[in-house]
């Protein structure tokens, strides 16, 4: 699942790079972006059930409520120090004119830390009630939203309200309703790691129905001619967008499960690859589609070239997964052959 999230990411990057601007107001180009508009929400869905699992796992080694909270905590600040270590190398990426903007600019990744960092709260929690926590808070997250982006920021620090607020001209993975995802990840994250796995196949028909349900329902309230809100956007702050890509999401991860349980085969999966090498791949690929190396097709490629153009980076991402993961697994081998009649050990 965040194999295919990444595939979206890449083609969703490089239009935006490399197509002229002369075909972008047609078919193909916008439904690059439609489709694109699903990374970032997959990848916070996937951070916030990840999140999840942790807090499951860590449930039952400490028993210490708080001493969970700092250690969710501490994987939030882990994901800013990347954040931020991302930035800077962009910034450096940009000499001989770099710009300070560029180190303070509100990524994915540090809408990702934020978010992690306010559900950390979850932790405190035990079993159901972290879950009904993750679902409270990211329905309150989506519901505020738009009236976060109708308050008067004048006056506010630009990178708080950046980092907060949804709205022309201000950050493009604001908390609200970025964060929302995070949540309910975080709720779909824990319910899975608590079903056993006989039980697995009906969670996941419950997640497709879920998922269709919340997509179909948010769709018939985002079309009535009347709203509780002085003036939503739908594409910006509507929490109908948040509970349709939510319930996508959702759909997908039961696609993903039946995918890999019935479907693939025991082999390498250039899928998987790319999912279990997500940071490098979304590391590279942007210094790759967006800095200076490829700057004479920049916004001069039309949409055959373009495609081709995505074929090519996804294919140089694969690679270098799997060069990531040979690598990784290289280094787990016995680091010497044992003669005949010794025990044969392997090195931590």
């Amino acid at each position: 699942m965040r194999g295919l999230a990444v595939l979206i990411m890449f083609e969703c990057h490089t239009f935006n790079s490399f197509a002229r601007l002369d075909v972008r107001n047609g078919g193909p180009y916008v439904l690059s972006q439609f489709v694109g508009g699903m990374a970032a929400p997959l990848f916070l869905f996937m951070a916030g059930m990840t999140f999840g699992f942790q807090m499951e796992s860590l449930e039952r080694r400490e028993p210490n409520r708080w001493r969970r909270w700092l250690v969710a905590l501490r994987r939030a600040g882990y994901i800013m120090a990347i954040a931020f270590a991302f930035r800077i190398s962009n910034w450096i990426a940009s000499m001989p004119r770099p710009e300070l903007a560029e180190i303070t600019k509100v990524d994915i990744l540090n809408s990702m830390a934020l978010a992690m960092g306010a559900f950390a709260t979850a932790s405190l929690f035990d079993g159901k009630n972290r879950v009904r926590f993750a679902l409270g808070g990211a329905l309150a997250v989506a519901v505020l939203a738009p009236m976060i982006e109708s308050l008067s920021w004048s006056g506010t620090p630009q990178l708080i309200v950046e980092y907060l607020a949804p709205g022309p001209n201000r950050g493009r993975f604001p908390f609200f309703p970025c964060a929302a995802y995070v949540g309910f990840g975080l709720a779909a994250g824990a319910i899975v790691k608590r079903t056993a796995a006989e039980h697995m196949d009906r969670l996941m028909q419950w997640c497709a129905l879920i998922g269709f349900a919340a997509i179909f329902t948010a769709q018939y309230f985002a079309n009535i001619p009347f709203s509780v809100y002085a003036a939503p956007d739908f594409w910006r702050s509507s929490p109908s967008l948040v509970l349709i890509r939510t319930g996508i999401s959702l759909a997908m991860l039961a696609s993903a499960y039946l995918w890999t349980e019935y479907g693939a085969a025991a082999r390498w999966s250039w899928m998987q690859a790319l999912g279990q090498t997500s940071l490098l791949v979304y590391w590279v690929h942007v210094m790759l589609v967006y800095g200076n190396i490829v700057k004479h097709w920049k916004r001069a490629l039309s949409i055959p070239q373009t495609a081709l153009a995505f074929a090519v980076v996804t294919a140089l991402m694969v690679a270098l997964a799997s060069a990531r993961l040979a690598w990784k697994n290289r280094k787990k081998q016995p680091t010497y052959a044992p003669t005949p009649g010794t025990l044969a050990t392997r090195t931590p």
